[in-house]
């Protein structure tokens, strides 16, 4: 199966894409090559883009805080794990007091580092960071690979209550999802809400079905298309019965 996640609001895009870019961070700067380490940077400049266009340390606060109220309410139910419950609370507790020890403008240490924002200014140029223009950004991806992944993660670990945080949300929000099968006939798929609420969808098709899911969502229908998958032609629509799984999840009030 193949799953696609749609965000229904902007705070869960935020964390998705937040959490796409921390996870292509890690793997980008556990890899040994300057190539590597070159896009762990261009990945670094791109979160500190996506966490300067909100308040997101007082949003995943407010969130953690909201989650730890609706969780405590569990307490005593015989059909919850108090061992389980105990755990993500303290996981809770503990992102908090970490977001909470951030102090300053978020990412600061990176904008005033002069070294670094002259390369995020030429990164935007094609070509832009070429050894010519940047000899001293060459220097640095000469130096010893342990260097520059000290580098790197000593540049990220202010950033980390962050993602700590999000993960947290973001896997109550899987978790607390519900599961339903259904059949888009001809390719395409509508429901009526119903009063449900969700901040996030999951579709899983099977791999076997050379198509892409297309999600419209609004407070009053969901309408999903599934596209052909083919790279060269015009877009169109994937004209036979698709079976699929649709979860809904939602965590926030």
């Amino acid at each position: 199966m193949i799953s696609y996640e749609y965000p229904l609001n902007e705070k869960v895009r935020t964390l998705l894409r937040l959490e796409d870019l921390f996870a292509r961070m890690a793997y980008f700067t556990n890899h040994d090559q300057s190539m590597d380490h070159h896009a762990a940077l261009s990945t670094l400049f791109e979160i500190l883009e996506v966490i300067s266009r909100a308040d997101l340390k007082s949003d995943l606060l407010q969130e953690l805080e909201r989650q730890k109220r609706s969780l405590a309410a569990l307490y005593n139910n015989p059909e919850i794990s108090q061992e389980a419950l105990e755990a993500i609370l303290g996981e809770i507790d503990a992102a908090g007091v970490n977001l909470l020890a951030m102090t300053g403008k978020v990412g600061q240490h990176l904008r005033e580092n002069e070294w670094l924002m002259g390369i995020k200014q030429r990164a935007v140029m094609p070509g832009g960071t070429c050894e010519f223009d940047l000899p001293s950004y060459h220097y640095w991806q000469e130096q010893d690979v342990n260097f520059r992944r000290d580098n790197l993660r000593s540049w990220l670990a202010p950033l980390l209550p962050l993602h700590t945080a999000l993960k947290i949300i973001l896997r109550l929000l899987r978790e607390n999802g519900k599961i339903f099968h259904f059949t888009a006939h001809q390719g395409t798929f509508q429901q009526m809400q119903g009063g449900r609420v969700a901040q996030m969808l999951r579709v899983r098709i099977s791999r076997d079905l050379p198509c892409i899911p297309e999600v419209g969502a609004n407070k009053y229908a969901i309408n999903i298309r599934f596209i052909a998958a083919n790279y060269a032609a015009k877009s169109a629509l994937f004209e036979q019965d698709v079976p699929f799984d649709l979860t809904f999840c939602s965590i926030f009030t």
